[in-house]
Protein backbone atom coordinates (compact mmCIF):
# COMPACT_ATOMS: atom_id res chain seq x y z
CA UNK A 1 0.00 0.00 0.00
CA UNK A 2 1.08 3.55 -0.60
CA UNK A 3 2.39 5.32 2.54
CA UNK A 4 0.74 8.58 1.45
CA UNK A 5 -2.67 6.87 1.32
CA UNK A 6 -2.15 5.37 4.77
CA UNK A 7 -1.23 8.77 6.26
CA UNK A 8 -4.25 10.43 4.66
CA UNK A 9 -6.51 7.70 6.04
CA UNK A 10 -5.05 8.11 9.54
CA UNK A 11 -5.61 11.87 9.43
CA UNK A 12 -9.24 11.41 8.35
CA UNK A 13 -9.80 8.85 11.13
CA UNK A 14 -8.25 11.23 13.70
CA UNK A 15 -10.48 14.11 12.58
CA UNK A 16 -13.55 11.84 12.70
CA UNK A 17 -12.59 10.78 16.24
CA UNK A 18 -12.36 14.44 17.28
CA UNK A 19 -15.73 15.03 15.64
CA UNK A 20 -17.30 12.24 17.69
CA UNK A 21 -15.74 13.57 20.92
CA UNK A 22 -17.02 17.08 20.19
CA UNK A 23 -20.48 15.75 19.41
CA UNK A 24 -20.69 13.69 22.59
CA UNK A 25 -19.52 16.53 24.83
CA UNK A 26 -21.63 19.29 23.26
CA UNK A 27 -25.26 18.10 23.27
CA UNK A 28 -26.77 21.59 23.44
CA UNK A 29 -28.19 23.53 20.52
CA UNK A 30 -26.09 26.14 18.73
CA UNK A 31 -27.24 28.97 16.49
CA UNK A 32 -25.66 29.71 13.14
CA UNK A 33 -26.19 33.26 11.87
CA UNK A 34 -25.07 34.27 8.37
CA UNK A 35 -27.22 37.30 7.50
CA UNK A 36 -26.10 37.65 3.89
CA UNK A 37 -26.57 33.95 3.03
CA UNK A 38 -29.19 32.50 5.38
CA UNK A 39 -32.38 34.57 5.84
CA UNK A 40 -33.11 33.13 9.31
CA UNK A 41 -30.76 31.88 12.05
CA UNK A 42 -30.35 28.09 12.04
CA UNK A 43 -30.53 26.33 15.41
CA UNK A 44 -29.24 22.77 15.41
CA UNK A 45 -27.59 20.38 17.88
CA UNK A 46 -23.85 21.01 18.08
CA UNK A 47 -23.03 17.45 17.01
CA UNK A 48 -25.04 17.83 13.81
CA UNK A 49 -23.44 21.21 13.09
CA UNK A 50 -19.92 19.76 13.51
CA UNK A 51 -20.79 16.84 11.25
CA UNK A 52 -22.20 19.16 8.57
CA UNK A 53 -19.09 21.38 8.62
CA UNK A 54 -16.79 18.35 8.41
CA UNK A 55 -18.80 16.84 5.55
CA UNK A 56 -18.81 20.09 3.61
CA UNK A 57 -15.07 20.56 4.12
CA UNK A 58 -14.38 16.97 3.09
CA UNK A 59 -16.41 17.33 -0.10
CA UNK A 60 -14.71 20.61 -1.02
CA UNK A 61 -11.29 19.05 -0.42
CA UNK A 62 -12.17 15.98 -2.50
CA UNK A 63 -13.40 18.14 -5.37
CA UNK A 64 -10.28 20.31 -5.28
CA UNK A 65 -7.94 17.30 -5.20
CA UNK A 66 -9.75 15.23 -7.85
CA UNK A 67 -8.18 14.86 -11.29
CA UNK A 68 -7.36 17.83 -13.43
CA UNK A 69 -3.74 16.83 -14.07
CA UNK A 70 -2.25 16.76 -17.54
CA UNK A 71 -1.83 13.32 -19.07
CA UNK A 72 1.41 12.57 -20.84
CA UNK A 73 1.55 11.49 -24.47
CA UNK A 74 2.79 8.04 -23.48
CA UNK A 75 5.77 8.06 -25.84
CA UNK A 76 8.37 7.03 -23.24
CA UNK A 77 7.20 3.81 -21.62
CA UNK A 78 4.66 2.83 -24.28
CA UNK A 79 7.28 2.42 -26.98
CA UNK A 80 9.48 0.13 -24.90
CA UNK A 81 6.65 -2.19 -23.93
CA UNK A 82 5.53 -2.53 -27.56
CA UNK A 83 9.05 -3.48 -28.70
CA UNK A 84 9.34 -6.07 -25.93
CA UNK A 85 6.10 -7.76 -27.00
CA UNK A 86 7.05 -8.00 -30.69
Amino acid sequence: MNIKLILKSLVIIAVLALLVIMGLNNPTDVTLKMPNILPHPQTLPAALMYFAFFGLGFLVGAILMAGGGKKSAGGGSGGKSNKAQA
